[in-house]
């Protein structure tokens, strides 16, 4: 079992910039996927951005291309989410998610099997 724990949210203006991060106390977890998803007030929750376990690969949806960035530190056991430039449109509940895998590919967005508890962000006008 791997638990997860989000922090770093927060209310930010639109067009600031805000670093949410995601942690595994007391568990290593380098040879897991990561992947950030949100959730805003009514909606689905969606893909946002993925890293491999490596930090060789990123993937990002368009919503977040050139304004966020995904980064890990395996020896801190963090993971976190950049985002720059925020819209209103991006207030959400941000989660992170993991999955164990070491291949050189970006694990699919519905094949993550760990979920933290979320953390909210706010980007007001």
């Amino acid at each position: 079992q791997l638990q997860l724990v989000e922090s770093g949210g927060g209310l930010v203006q639109a067009g600031g910039s805000l670093r949410p991060s995601c942690s595994a106390p007391g568990r290593t977890f380098s040879n897991f996927a990561m992947a950030w998803f949100r959730q805003a007030p009514g909606k689905k929750r969606k893909f946002v951005a993925a890293i491999s376990w490596n930090c060789r690969k990123t993937y990002y949806a368009y919503s977040g291309k050139g304004r966020f960035t995904t980064s890990r530190e395996n020896a801190k056991n963090t993971v976190y989410l950049k985002m720059n430039s925020q819209k209103p449109e991006d207030t959400a509940v941000y989660y992170c998610a993991a999955e164990p895998s070491t291949t050189y590919y970006i694990t699919p967005p519905g094949k993550y099997d760990y979920w933290g508890q979320g953390t909210q962000v706010t980007a007001s006008t």
